[in-house]
């Protein structure tokens, strides 16, 4: 399977667990913009970015990229997200269908890469154990300044 599918597959998921929490999702046209999805929840639209995680056999661990990538014809290139590039990243496990609920700070603050541990096998839980299936932070953003905007700042007739 490519990271295209996968990627597909992740933003499927996000939009289903989305609309059976009654939250209505707007999918930008094309793929340039630094974020994946748009959930409106009761007029405030939040910019969220989707990741697949992939398993690294070695560690045992969950492993998503927190760089965007942009491919162009051969040659692929990384860069750091910017704060204001989306509000959430949301971080999926697909064989456990699963989310990583990450603020945006929260998720560029890590290094490259972020290893998620979905075993007992630790005695600490790592920092990112609090963004497991962390949906309630997006509601909490519910009519901040960060997010896209607010339905009520255009009016009835929009634009």
């Amino acid at each position: 399977m490519d990271t295209k599918l996968k990627g597909d597959i992740a933003e499927q998921a996000v939009i289903l667990h989305a609309l059976k929490r009654g939250w209505g999702v707007l999918r930008p046209v094309g793929d340039r913009l630094p974020y994946d999805l748009v959930l409106d929840i009761q007029g405030t639209l939040i910019k969220i970015q989707v990741k697949y995680a992939w398993l690294d056999e070695s560690s045992g661990n969950y492993v998503v990229d927190n760089r965007r990538t942009k491919t162009n014809r051969r040659l692929m290139q990384r860069e750091a997200y910017k704060p204001s590039d989306f509000d959430f990243a949301l971080v999926y496990i697909e064989k456990l269908d699963l989310f990583y609920v990450f603020p945006v700070d929260v998720f560029i603050g890590y290094g490259s890469e972020i290893h998620l541990v979905e075993t007992e096998k630790r005695q600490r839980k790592p920092r990112s154990a609090k963004y497991r299936e962390a949906w309630e932070l997006i509601l909490q953003v519910e009519g901040k300044e960060n997010c896209v905007f607010s339905s009520e700042q255009f009016g009835e007739t929009g634009f």
